[in-house]
C-alpha cells in the first residue's frame, strides 16, 4: 500500500519535527493519522507506530472530538485555528490540558489532502497558575478507588446545589481541597472562597476575624475591618474544624445561617450576606450532641448535605498513585529527579495504616527527599516507624538528629545552586550571614564549584 501524499511531504522534514517540543501529526480525508512527531509521543504516551493510521479520535480522546474538533472546523471553513484549549486523555488515562492549532494540507495543485495540527502540553503552566492563585477543582483530587469514584460523582450534583455542606473526615483526609473543589464547580465559582480555621483562634478573636469590626469598636479599632463572611461575599466560606467552636460563637453563627445577618462588633445595625457555607469537622458531631457540647439545631443547618471522606487506610488502592504525584510535585519544587520507591518501600507504606492520612504519606515522601542521594526512595530514607525491625529486608539505622537533617538541608540547597550562598540562603529562609555560621558549625565542606563566582 502506497503511502498518502500529506504523511510523504510531512516525513520530508520528520527530523525538523521531531526537534520541535509541541506534538505534531497529521491526518488524511479519512480522519486517519499519517504522520506523528516525537513530542507528540511524550506528551500522549502512545507512539508513532500505534498512532499511524489508527483514526485521531482514537488516540486523543479529546474533549472538542465529537462536537467541536477544530480539524474538522477547519476543513469546514478553509481557515486555519490558533490558540484553541482542549483537554486530551493520554496513555494512561490522564487529562492532560493543551493548546493547539491546525490548517489544511494541499497538494502541489492546491488539492486538500489532510490537516496538519500542532498542540502543546499546558500541565506545567496550569500547575503553576494553581499554585499562585489557589484555584483547585475536583480532577485535581487524586483517587482511583471505589470510594473516592462515589465521592466523584455526586461531587457536580452537590457543587450544583446551593445547599450548605458538611464534610466529615478524620484529619488529613483533604477536607479543604474537596471544599475547594465544590466551590470552583458551583455557580459562585467566580467569586472570593474563603476558609477559617474556627480551631486556630480564640473565640474573642475568631468573632471580630468572622464577623468584623466598626472603627473605636474597641481600643485598637482604628478603622472599619470587614470580616470573613462579608469577604466572601456572593462565593463560599469553609470554616474548618466547626467542632472545636465554643457554645457561644454556635449561638452566633446559627443567627447567620437563619437569618442570613452578619452584625460586626460595635455596629449599629447587622447587614445581609450572601454565602454558601461549607463546613469540615474531623470531630463526631453526633457524639458531641449527645454530650450537649454542639447544638442540635446548629447541626441541622450546616449539614443539609453530608461528605464522610475516607481516610487512606480504606483506599490503599490510591497510594501507588498518590505517591507519584507527590513525588512529581517535589521533583518539580526541588528540582531533583526522583524516579519513585523501592519494591520493599510500596510494600511498607501499603501496609501500614496512616493514621494521619494523606498528609502523613505526603510527610514521609518530602523526608525522603531530604534524605535520598539516588534515584529511588529506599528503606533507610522512611522515618523509623516504617523500617523493619532487626532481620527485615532493610537495612536498621539509628534515626538522624535535627542537627543531621540541617546539615542535609544545607548541603541539598548548596548542591542545588552550585554553591551560590545567597541562593542557598534564600530558599533556606535564613540570612545569608546565618547560612555561613552554620555552614561552619556543621563542618561543611563549600562544594568545588563555588557559587560567589556567579556574583550571588
Amino acid at each position: 500500500m502506497s503511502k498518502p501524499k500529506a504523511a510523504f511531504y510531512l516525513d520530508q522534514d520528520c527530523a525538523i519535527l521531531d526537534s520541535l517540543n509541541e506534538g505534531v501529526f497529521s491526518v488524511d480525508l479519512d480522519w486517519r493519522v499519517t504522520s506523528f512527531n516525537r513530542a507528540a509521543e511524550e506528551i500522549t504516551g502512545i507512539s508513532r507506530q500505534e498512532a499511524i493510521g489508527a483514526r485521531c479520535s482514537e488516540v486523543f480522546r479529546a474533549s472538542i472530538c465529537e462536537n467541536d474538533c477544530a480539524l474538522r472546523q477547519t476543513f469546514a471553513s478553509g481557515e486555519p485555528i490558533l490558540d484553541k484549549q482542549a483537554l486530551i486523555v493520554d496513555s494512561e488515562g490522564e487529562r492532560i490540558p493543551i493548546r493547539l492549532g491546525c490548517a489544511l494540507l494541499k497538494d502541489a495543485k492546491g488539492r486538500i489532502i489532510g490537516g496538519v495540527e500542532s498542540f502543546q502540553d499546558l500541565s506545567q503552566l496550569e500547575r503553576l497558575q494553581k499554585e499562585l492563585h489557589g484555584r483547585y477543582g475536583f480532577e485535581d483530587i487524586i483517587g482511583q478507588s471505589t470510594a473516592m469514584r462515589r465521592l466523584f460523582d455526586i461531587l457536580p450534583q452537590i457543587a450544583a446545589s446551593p445547599s450548605n455542606v458538611l464534610i466529615e473526615g478524620a484529619s488529613g483526609t483533604g477536607k479543604e481541597l474537596f471544599a475547594r473543589a465544590i466551590h470552583q464547580l458551583s455557580p459562585r465559582r467566580e467569586q472570593p472562597f474563603v476558609a477559617v480555621n474556627c480551631a486556630a483562634l480564640p473565640d474573642t478573636l475568631l468573632e471580630s476575624e468572622l464577623f468584623g469590626y466598626k472603627a473605636g469598636a474597641f481600643t485598637d479599632a482604628k478603622k472599619d475591618k470587614p470580616g470573613r463572611f462579608a469577604l466572601a461575599e456572593g462565593g463560599t466560606i469553609f470554616l474548618d474544624e466547626i467542632g472545636d467552636v465554643s457554645a457561644a460563637m454556635q449561638v452566633r453563627l446559627l443567627r447567620v445561617l437563619q437569618e442570613r445577618l452578619i452584625e460586626p462588633l460595635g455596629a449599629v445595625k447587622p447587614q445581609p450576606v450572601d454565602v454558601r457555607v461549607v463546613c469540615a469537622t474531623n470531630r463526631d458531631l453526633q457524639e458531641l450532641m449527645e454530650q450537649e457540647k454542639f447544638r442540635q439545631d446548629l447541626y441541622y443547618r450546616i449539614r443539609v448535605v453530608s461528605l464522610r471522606l475516607p481516610g487512606l487506610a480504606q483506599r490503599r488502592e490510591d497510594i501507588p498513585l498518590l505517591l507519584e504525584h507527590m513525588i512529581d510535585k517535589f521533583n518539580h519544587l526541588q528540582d531533583r529527579h526522583i524516579l519513585g520507591v523501592s519494591d520493599e518501600v510500596m510494600r511498607r507504606l501499603m501496609e501500614h495504616d496512616f493514621p494521619g492520612n494523606v498528609r502523613e504519606l505526603e510527610n514521609i515522601v518530602e523526608q525522603a527527599f531530604v534524605l535520598c542521594r539516588g534515584a529511588l526512595i529506599e528503606g533507610k530514607h522512611l522515618p523509623l516507624e516504617l523500617r523493619p525491625a532487626a532481620g527485615g529486608t532493610m537495612p536498621e539505622e539509628l534515626p538522624m538528629n535535627l542537627e543531621d537533617l540541617e546539615k542535609l538541608s544545607i548541603e541539598e540547597a548548596l548542591r542545588k545552586h552550585q554553591g551560590s550562598r545567597k541562593l542557598a540562603a534564600a530558599e533556606l529562609g535564613i540570612d545569608t550571614s546565618t547560612l555561613f555560621r552554620k555552614i561552619k558549625a556543621h563542618k561543611i565542606q563549600p562544594p568545588a564549584k563555588d557559587g560567589r563566582s556567579r556574583k550571588n
